[in-house]
C-alpha cells in the first residue's frame, strides 16, 4: 500500500531527528521559527542531486541520504560555519517503504552526527519517467566578520588542500567498469565517491587563519579557479604535491595528477593561508587529526600554471565538472 505525503512526512523524517534548542518551531507548520544567535551571520547554501546526473541510478538509498546532507554541509564547512538546520524537498517516483526507510536512516545518521536538525520541505510525486530529486537547503552560524569566502586570496599566500584528491572520481569509474581495481580498493573508492565526509571541523578551525576557502566539489582546477576568480590573482601548483591515496595510487594510472587535479566530488577543502598563519593551521589541523597538504602558491600572475618537480609548466587537458558542458 503506498503512502500519503503526510504519512511519509511524519514517518520518515518528523518522527526519526533531534531537537535543537533554537528551533521554536520545526516541522508540521507553514513555515519554521528559527533563532540565530546574536552577533553570528546566518550562512545559507543550497543544492540539488538528480539520479543519474549526480549519482548513479542503482547507488543505494542509504547513501543518497547521506550525500544530499554531505554535499550541503561541506558548503557550510568552506564557509567556516557551523552547520544548524536544514530543509528537505524531495520528488519521488514512488513511496517505497523499504527506500524511504533507508534513505532517511543515512540522512539522519550524519544529521545526528554533526547536530544538524530538518525544519521543513516539501514532499511531491513526480510525473512518469521523471528523475528523483533531491534538494536540500542548508542553514548554518559563522560570527560576523570571521566567514571564509572565495575572495580573500593574496599574492604570496600558500594553497592547501585537506585529505587526498581523485578517490570519488576513480570510485565512479569503478561503478562504471571503467576500472577493476581489487574488491577492497574498489570498496573504499566507493565509499569516497558515495558517502564523503565534511570538513566541517577544519572548516572551524580556520577561522582567523585562513584568506579564502573552498570546498571541491567539481575539481580542484575548477573550485581554485573560483578562489583566483574572486580574488583576481592566480596560482602556480606543484603537480607531485597533489595529496593521492594508497588506493589511488594503486590504480597505476598515467598521469594520475590529471585525474585527481580535474574530477569532483571529493568534498575535501581548499585554502590559502599566508605564510605567518602555517604554523598555527598546521597545530589546529593536526590536532583535529585532519591531514593537510601544501600544493602551491597564490601569485599575482592570472590563471593557474601545473608545474612539476623539475618546474617544467605541464597542461592539464581535463577539466572539472560543468552541468552544462
Amino acid at each position: 500500500m503506498s503512502s500519503s505525503e503526510f504519512e511519509i512526512i511524519r514517518r520518515y523524517f518528523t518522527d526519526q531527528q533531534s531537537s535543537r534548542a533554537d528551533v521554536s518551531l520545526g516541522i508540521g507548520d507553514d513555515a519554521a521559527l528559527l533563532r540565530p544567535p546574536e552577533g553570528q551571520s546566518l550562512a545559507v547554501s543550497t543544492d540539488t542531486l538528480v539520479s543519474g546526473v549526480h549519482f548513479p541510478i542503482d547507488t543505494t538509498p542509504e547513501a543518497i541520504g547521506h550525500k544530499a546532507l554531505a554535499v550541503n554541509l561541506s558548503d557550510m564547512a568552506a564557509m567556516g560555519a557551523e552547520p544548524a538546520w536544514f530543509t528537505l524537498a524531495i520528488t519521488l517516483p514512488d513511496s517505497n517503504e523499504n527506500w524511504l526507510t533507508h534513505f532517511s536512516q543515512g540522512l539522519f545518521a550524519l544529521a545526528c552526527e554533526h547536530n544538524v536538525q530538518l525544519v521543513g520541505g516539501d514532499t511531491t510525486h513526480s510525473p512518469p519517467h521523471a528523475p528523483l530529486s533531491i534538494t536540500i537547503h542548508i542553514m548554518g552560524f559563522v560570527p560576523e566578520g570571521q566567514a571564509l569566502t572565495r575572495s580573500g586570496a593574496v599574492a604570496g599566500d600558500r594553497i592547501y588542500v585537506t585529505g587526498t584528491l581523485g578517490d570519488a572520481a576513480a570510485g565512479l569509474q569503478v561503478k562504471q567498469g571503467k576500472l577493476k581495481p581489487t574488491v577492497s580498493v574498489a570498496k573504499k573508492l566507493l565509499g569516497k565517491l558515495e558517502q564523503p565526509t565534511p570538513q566541517i571541523a577544519a572548516g572551524l578551525a580556520l577561522r582567523g587563519l585562513a584568506n579564502a576557502a573552498i570546498d571541491i566539489s567539481d575539481g580542484l582546477n575548477a573550485d581554485l579557479g573560483h578562489v583566483l576568480t574572486a580574488s583576481k590573482v592566480g596560482a602556480d601548483i606543484n603537480i607531485d604535491k597533489i595529496p593521492l591515496s594508497d588506493n589511488f595510487q594503486s590504480l597505476k594510472l598515467t598521469d594520475d595528477w590529471q585525474l585527481a587535479a580535474s574530477a569532483g566530488d571529493d568534498y575535501e577543502l581548499c585554502f590559502t593561508v599566508p605564510e605567518v598563519h602555517e604554523k598555527e593551521m598546521r597545530h589546529r589541523l593536526d590536532t583535529l587529526g585532519c591531514a593537510v597538504t601544501k600544493i602551491g602558491i597564490v601569485s599575482k600572475q592570472k590563471d593557474v600554471r601545473w608545474i612539476d618537480g623539475a618546474g617544467k609548466e605541464c597542461e592539464l587537458s581535463l577539466t572539472g565538472y560543468d552541468h552544462f558542458l
